[in-house]
């Protein structure tokens, strides 16, 4: 009963073989029912060497205590109860016989699971993942600017999350990663303290170039990529000239306010523009106001570089008022030019100021950047904005920047760590506390109190303790802060602060409260949840109801949401592949619709989430989030502004749900070609909960013919020739036919492109080089469901989803309890399943009514 490892199926006559296979059967503790249904019925296939898919049924026991075991004898139950076993020709079962076994195997797995549960509970022992680990510092010290993720060693992932003990190991580099990592923080956190409030000005004209880094006041000779100087909207040939001072400086105040760069490209490598005579002197939240606008830069028709043909460039000596809006994308950039998203705003003709409140790292400088204007790279001719009618370009005048601010939350810092001991500083910046013995008991107990998000054990503070005291028995009063920060690392690097403490049988309060915040917020309890299991009221149905809601309904579950879909949905791979820039030299190098469309995803399940709407909307919806970048890219109506809200789709829209969305459509294809078998199976996987088997081994994958000669659809049709391919591809390949009219990067598409055959489309790319490709077949969508049903195109293919709401809830809530437990549901766990859904089906199956309904589960409130 097997076929492409999906169910146990034979090929052969029933019947035969059968007394060979089963008369040295010595297999104790299989069930009556179960092994008379398998011999009659299975084993005349499933025997030996060769058994189908590798199963034979005369060899395995019945040790459901074994995973591997355990995963065959469900895979024969599923067979069985889904009429895929026997197989088509084989004698009928009686119904009673069928029955019959399916109940005695399934009460066998239970009663398996039930003694499992007592013993080891359903999830294993775990440490903090690496987000869990960084939000749970930052609440630690107080410091939410903290940056430690990328500092750890990547996690495992069992069952597509980072959630699984099986899969978070500790090894010694794991544990000398966090011995760094936790005291970089800690020092990190303790030097932000008591810093100086600083408020300066920093003007685009006056910025000091760095070796091997471009600033405003560094022209370059390519003049799309050359910053103009400005005096209001007017250009200043004479200043570019240097025939007159870069500025008026000090002599003329207004004057100088009023002074800019402007800048008709992106920023990018070669042509980055930020402002270098600000660095963070400590990490922390920041205050930064720009002063900038929209502008309208004339162009020429000249020679491009080398003299082969023209085309239109900026003339750099003349500019008028902008003529768009445009947004401006805010980095942090550290040292190694490594950059941090900010935040983004849009600039219009008329000059305004424009405010963000950041956190910043020690050592970082800030790079604003004109994000939808075309980024340069070697051998580019012209601006696809370019015309003779001018250009776009945006500039800036100065930017303020004020902090690090002082807030309830830095104002912590010092007293997470020291309490109110007095404290100061040497000429050398290090810290000398006025501590005693006495006092580092009282600090390191505290500190535990929140590091073990439970009240710690006597010998657990001694431990750590003796660490302290033998720092200061050596170093002296002067040493305590060092002494204490040794202790600080080691009770952050113990398996109390590590580790998910978590019993067989009902979590007690404190372990309850700690996996409601981690699974709502990724991060500890906060001091409401802590002061509840305290007094162990946290368990009571209505108090874990009440709390779920509010966690829920906090800012802090976008971490939940964040996490959840970067492993659900591989969100966090949306930036691993780079549209091809000759096919696709639109997408090339534009981090905006990038940024933009995985900001759709996280904002339209934080929406589904918040407003209790129906699970339905994963598969489609009428509304989405978007920004004016974002609708283009869709050819949605006119959309203003670079920040993402809700919109209503219009009516007849092939957009709505996730399938649709540009991050997925991104993810499921490679950057150069899509693919019907990736997105087949990513739709089966993550949508539906069906995944198929892997293929089987010796198949070469198939890959689009860029040329433009063949289409994917008559490859695949090739493909499915093959027998062992065929039964799953049937499954596979349909859903993905409905996504082909869209591309790699998910805008919409009737015909294929290709780079030798089809009608020729030529023009600048973003990266300011000329292209060609070739518009090529047109694109079928249609095609046809295992089960039978037809559809032509992506809006039917959701029609024909929808008709199986419970099963699109069903994996919900399946991805939901993985997440939250760190444990996929398993066979026993299928009736609570079923219990949760049937008490929302009424309700449509509603997003945060399901997430409660697990809550309060027992999948969830016991190990």
């Amino acid at each position: 009963m097997a076929c492409c490892g999906l169910m146990l199926h034979s090929a052969g006559p029933p019947g035969a073989g059968k007394d060979d296979a089963t008369k040295n059967d010595k297999r104790p503790n299989i069930p009556r029912e179960v092994k008379s249904f398998v011999e009659t019925n299975c084993t005349a296939c499933h025997h030996g060497a060769n058994a189908p898919a590798g199963i034979d049924l005369t060899s395995i026991g019945f040790g459901v205590d074994n995973a591997h075991t355990l995963n065959l004898w469900v895979r024969a139950h599923d067979a069985v109860r889904e009429n895929k076993m026997p197989p088509p020709g084989a004698p009928l079962v009686k119904e009673n016989d069928r029955q019959a076994f399916l109940r005695s195997l399934s009460n066998n797995i239970n009663m398996e699971a039930s003694s499992r549960l007592v013993t080891q509970g359903r999830s294993t022992l775990r440490r903090l993942n690496r987000y869990e680990y960084e939000n749970t510092v930052r609440d630690l010290l107080s410091a939410p600017w903290l940056q430690l993720k990328d500092s750890l060693p990547e996690d495992g992932i069992v069952n597509r999350f980072n959630k699984s003990g099986q899969g978070l190991d500790v090894s010694h580099v794991q544990m000398a990663r966090y011995l760094e990592a936790a005291e970089q923080a800690l020092r990190d956190a303790l030097n932000s303290t008591r810093t100086p409030l600083r408020r300066e000005r920093q003007y685009a004209r006056e910025q000091k170039p760095l070796i091997r880094r471009m600033t405003f006041t560094a022209f370059n000779s390519h003049p799309e990529r050359a910053t103009i100087p400005v005096l209001n909207f007017d250009a200043q040939p004479e200043v570019m000239a240097l025939k007159a001072p870069m500025t008026v400086g000090n002599e003329d105040p207004a004057r100088r306010d009023r002074e800019g760069f402007a800048v008709s490209a992106s920023t990018y490598i070669g042509n980055e523009l930020h402002f270098d005579g600000f660095t963070a002197p400590v990490g922390g939240q920041y205050r930064v106001t720009f002063n900038a606008f929209s502008l309208w830069v004339h162009t020429q028709y000249v020679n491009a570089p080398g003299g082969k043909e023209k085309s239109w460039r900026p003339n750099r000596e003349k500019t008028s008022p902008g003529r768009t809006t445009e947004p401006v994308t805010i980095y942090a950039q550290n040292k190694g030019r490594e950059k941090r998203l900010l935040g983004s705003f849009d600039v219009t003709p008329e000059p305004a100021n424009h405010e963000i409140v950041v956190n910043l790292l020690a050592g970082e400088n800030i790079m604003p950047d004109a994000s939808r204007l075309f980024r340069s790279r070697p051998g580019f001719i012209s601006s696809p904005d370019a015309g003779p009618e001018g250009m776009p370009g945006v500039a800036y005048r100065w930017m303020d920047v004020e902090g690090p601010l002082e807030t309830d939350v830095s104002r912590a810092v010092y007293s997470r760590l020291f309490g109110d001991l007095h404290a100061t500083r040497n000429a050398t910046g290090n810290w000398l506390i006025d501590g005693t013995a006495a006092s580092a008991e009282g600090l390191i107990r505290r500190f535990m109190e929140r590091a073990y998000r439970r009240p710690p054990r006597q010998d657990e503070v001694q431990r750590y303790l003796g660490i302290v005291n033998a720092r200061l028995a050596s170093s002296g009063k002067e040493g305590f802060a060092e002494a204490m920060i040794a202790g600080y690392v080691a009770v952050m690097c113990s398996p109390g602060f590590l580790y998910m403490e978590e019993l067989p049988g009902p979590l007690s309060s404190w372990a309850l409260a700690s996996r409601l915040s981690y699974f709502l917020w990724n991060a500890p309890p906060d001091q409401k949840l802590r002061t509840l299991a305290a007094n162990d009221k946290l368990r009571q149905p209505a108090v874990l109801r009440e709390q779920t809601r509010r966690l829920l309904f906090d800012p802090r579950s976008r971490d939940f949401v964040n996490a959840f879909l970067d492993y659900w949905l591989d969100l966090r791979k949306a930036g691993d592949t780079t549209p091809d820039q000759t096919l696709y030299p639109e997408y090339y190098l534009d981090d905006l619709l990038n940024e933009s469309s995985v900001l759709e995803t996280q904002m339209f399940f934080d929406y589904l989430m918040r407003r209790n709407l129906p699970a339905s909307n994963i598969v489609d919806s009428r509304f989405t989030i978007l920004n004016s970048h974002l609708a283009r890219h869709y050819a949605l109506p006119p959309f203003d502004g670079v920040a993402m809200r809700y919109a209503d789709l219009p009516p007849g829209s092939p957009r709505g749900g996730l399938m649709t969305q540009a991050s997925v459509l991104k993810i499921t294809a490679n950057g150069t070609t899509t693919s019907p078998v990736l997105r087949g199976v990513w739709i089966m996987e993550r949508i539906l909960g069906d995944p198929p088997p892997p293929p089987p081994p010796g198949v070469p994958a198939v890959e689009p013919d860029t040329r433009g000669a063949t289409t994917i659809r008559e490859q695949l049709d090739t493909h499915r020739s093959v027998v062992s391919c065929a039964a799953c591809h049937k499954k596979i390949d349909p859903p993905g036919f409905a996504l082909e009219n869209f591309d790699v990067v998910g805008a919409w598409r009737e015909r294929y492109r290709s780079i030798e055959q089809g009608d020729a489309v030529a023009g600048f790319g973003k990266n300011g080089h000329p292209f060609t490709f070739r518009l090529g077949p047109r694109v079928d969508s249609s095609g046809k469901l295992a089960s039978g049903e037809p559809f032509s195109d992506v809006k039917e293919l959701k029609q024909q989803l929808l008709k199986n709401k419970r099963q699109i809830a069903r994996n919900l809530v399946t991805q939901l309890i993985t997440y939250a437990t760190g444990t996929a549901p398993e066979f026993s766990d299928r009736a609570e399943v079923e219990r949760i859904l049937s008490a929302e089906s009424r309700g449509d199956y509603r997003v945060s009514s399901l997430l409660q309904q697990i809550v309060e589960s027992q999948l969830f409130t016991s190990k």
